[in-house]
């Protein structure tokens, strides 16, 4: 109450000081009172369109931010509240307090006096953060000088300069031989006097590996090798005989002008010779080879032959004991030299007939072997290999029992055992061939068997 104020004391002033006295004593109770009005403040994120925000950079001189926790906590003046926090104010207190909202956690940052806050729940980064990542993406991206220099090493290790390899090949002086060069260097090893018997062999096995073409074949006879080869055979090596055959064999293939050379040069003569002689089974094989090579689809050298006594060479070795695999060789080649004269003597087998392909009927019709072959028994000996298992022995013999026909069908129908070797071999082919068709083969292996056992009955019964 102001000084120098007097308060009547009737009526009206004694309602003026009850009225103070009550106005005190309810400020009293209220400041007395331990409950307190509480308003909460929420400050909702704005809703954008979920793009990236970078806080924007502040001065130094900005309000600090207040670090809430999930405890209400009082914040000091000059501090700010960041965003999405609860706020609520204590009327007794007269502070505000804050903790952290419910709907998004939030990230502190702190640089120097500097402090931030980012939403850990949107792609939300701050002006430092994305200039660091763009820095680590820019030294990512370019390769430091050091790694260049180590990448350029590498390199360097893995290839070498052209001048070095140059230089490496000059020093090396290597030498490409053509075939020409290494035939006559073969040659000259298998001529040379100091090589021992093991080196001529390994020169003639590496020299028939050559003369299959026929340009070598041919070369082979202008170097004078031919002559050496046939000389060969009569060496008393059997390794030397047997690696001549061979070479003489592959070289004589297909190429008429080695073939002549050849049987002018005495080879067949010297190759029936070996063949009459006893000889292991190998070099009997490649005394075959070589023989049926000089003869197949040339008639002057079958000519030749069959005056030798070519076909009663070929006999003996069919009768002798033990020569089942020379059987089958010395079958298939008489089958080969009958077909082939027939097939040479068909017309028009040569679209436009020459000088030449007469002068080769004339040779064919010279020949005389299917006469001869029923002269010396091979009307019977053929049908033994019947008994065979082998289904390809059969079927040779099958091939040369049609091809041998037209001179030995008198012989085969007078033949009640060949009758009857054929009746059996048609019923067990028969069954062989339907067991093939259920396995979905029209014209399988044995079918082609019992159609020539078929072609053979018809014609003997």
């Amino acid at each position: 109450m102001p000084v120098g104020w007097r308060i009547p004391w009737n009526g009206a002033g004694v309602s003026l000081l009850l009225w103070m006295f009550s106005l005190n004593f309810v400020c009293a109770n209220c400041e007395k009172s331990t409950s307190a009005l509480t308003v909460i403040e929420s400050s909702e994120p704005s809703d954008d369109d979920g793009e990236a925000h970078v806080d924007s950079e502040e001065d130094p001189e900005d309000m600090k931010v207040f670090q809430p926790t999930d405890q209400w906590q009082t914040v000091r003046p000059g501090y700010a509240v960041p965003a999405g926090s609860h706020v609520r104010l204590n009327l007794q207190t007269g502070l505000r307090e804050v903790k952290l909202g419910e709907e998004a956690p939030l990230r502190y940052w702190r640089d120097g006096q500097r402090q931030g806050m980012v939403n850990t729940e949107s792609p939300s980064f701050t002006a430092q953060e994305l200039k660091k990542a763009l820095k680590q993406f820019k030294e990512g991206a370019e390769p430091s000088k050091k790694d260049k220099e180590k990448e350029e090493e590498e390199l360097r290790a893995k290839f070498r300069p052209m001048e070095e390899l140059k230089r490496d090949m000059e020093q090396l002086d290597l030498l490409v031989e053509t075939d020409f060069q290494i035939m006559s260097r073969l040659i000259s090893k298998f001529n040379s006097s100091s090589s021992t018997q093991e080196e001529k062999v390994s020169a003639l096995l590496d020299l028939e590996y050559l003369v299959h073409q026929v340009d070598n074949g041919q070369d082979l006879v202008s170097m004078g090798g031919l002559r050496l080869v046939i000389d060969a055979l009569n060496s008393t090596d059997l390794r030397l005989q047997e690696s001549a055959a061979f070479v003489l064999g592959s070289a004589v293939s297909s190429n008429p002008h080695v073939q002549v050379e050849a049987v002018e040069g005495g080879a067949l003569q010297q190759l029936l010779t070996l063949l009459a002689t006893e000889r292991p089974m190998g070099v009997k094989k490649k005394l075959l080879f070589a023989i049926g090579s000089l003869l197949r689809h040339f008639p002057f050298a079958q000519s030749h032959f069959l005056k030798m006594g070519g076909v009663q060479v070929l006999g003996d070795i069919f009768r002798a004991s033990g020569g089942g695999p020379l059987r089958v060789r010395v079958i298939t080649l008489l089958y080969d030299m009958i077909v082939e004269k027939e097939l040479i003597s068909q017309a028009g087998l040569d679209p436009i007939p020459d000088a030449s392909h007469q002068e080769r009927l004339r040779q064919y019709a010279q020949i005389s072997l299917l006469p001869l072959l029923a002269e010396q028994g091979w009307c019977s000996l053929v049908p033994e290999m019947l008994a065979s298992p082998e289904h390809d022995w059969r079927e040779k013999a099958l091939r040369a029992l049609l091809a041998m026909m037209p001179n030995c069908r008198p012989q085969y129908q007078q033949n009640q055992a060949l009758t009857h070797s054929l009746s059996t071999l048609q019923e067990q082919y028969q069954e062989l061939a339907l067991s093939e068709q259920g396995l979905g083969e029209e014209e399988g292996y044995f079918g082609e068997i019992l159609s020539l056992l078929n072609a053979v009955l018809l014609k003997v019964r």
